[in-house]
């Protein structure tokens, strides 16, 4: 891929920076689980959440494209001096996360691998669904992680471009969601799935259905839950964590209004965000 680099540079940590808030970005408001796992895991942890609302949804967007946008919101997230980046969205840490890590120092962890792992510990038959975006399915990112895992897996995966604007739209449990999910799934289910991986941060939101559709039989794997472990073990790996027990403090930026929806959401997650801004790309 040739693609053009500006106003990227490395940028050290320096030796203090504990107190500083972990930076969490998503296409839209979807991340939000990965926000909500992590004040689970990691109750006194400042976070930051940078969602590009100006820009959703990225799943059907270029390599290139992905990878420029998630440049330009890790430049804001640094701006506001985050301690380490998450990338709360499967589209971004498939497409883009090799080109981060290579021009930013500071720790850069995506959702793929902790959900890749917890499918492949979950599965019973060795038959595992994946369910994402048209780039994320496309990019065989879950794919590839999962058969590093375990050669033996069978992954059987759907692009599900649909579901994002009915959650950005906060249609959870409605009636046009579940028939949207029943077609997605019902090749799945066929192909006797056991274990289904949510291949994208705003599907936790649709847990709830998802998982009256699927059924007892299918284990669900949240990418969200188990990314938010995973960096409770890089923190305390590279010396991040925040050393004081205070409360946590969690500070959101748009790239455009999307308040309503913002705070459906946060209700529907049960978090409590102390600011919100809107903070335009330029």
């Amino acid at each position: 891929m040739n693609q053009q680099i500006h106003h990227i540079c490395h940028t050290p940590l320096q030796d203090d920076v504990s107190h500083h808030p972990i930076g969490v970005f998503d296409s839209g408001i979807g991340g939000l689980t990965v926000v909500a796992a992590l004040q689970k895991h990691l109750p006194h942890e400042n976070i930051i959440y940078i969602g590009d609302t100006a820009r959703v949804p990225y799943g059907g967007k270029s390599q290139a494209t992905v990878t420029r946008y998630s440049q330009e919101i890790t430049t804001l997230l640094l701006a506001e001096k985050a301690k380490m980046i998450v990338i709360a969205c499967n589209t971004a840490s498939a497409l883009a996360l090799p080109t981060l890590t290579n021009f930013y120092s500071l720790p850069i962890h995506g959702v793929i691998e902790p959900g890749a792992f917890a499918a492949v510990k979950a599965t019973r038959n060795g038959r595992i669904g994946v369910i994402g975006t048209r780039a994320t399915i496309a990019s065989q990112a879950y794919q590839e992680a999962i058969y590093r895992f375990s050669q033996n897996a069978h992954v059987l995966s759907s692009a599900c471009p649909l579901l994002v604007p009915l959650v950005e739209e906060g249609l959870f449990e409605d009636e046009i969601t579940r028939r949207v999910l029943e077609r997605y799934l019902e090749p799945l289910l066929l192909q006797r799935i056991d274990t289904l991986v949510l291949g994208c941060t705003h599907y936790p939101l649709l847990k709830k259905l998802i998982a009256n559709i699927i059924g007892p039989d299918v284990t669900l794997v949240d990418s969200a839950e188990n990314c938010a472990m995973t960096v409770q073990s890089l923190l305390e790996k590279n010396h991040l964590a925040r050393k004081e027990a205070a409360p946590s403090h969690l500070e959101v930026l748009l790239t455009d209004t999307s308040e309503d929806f913002l705070h459906i959401a946060a209700h529907a997650l049960h978090i409590k965000i102390a600011k919100v801004r809107i903070s335009t790309l330029e």
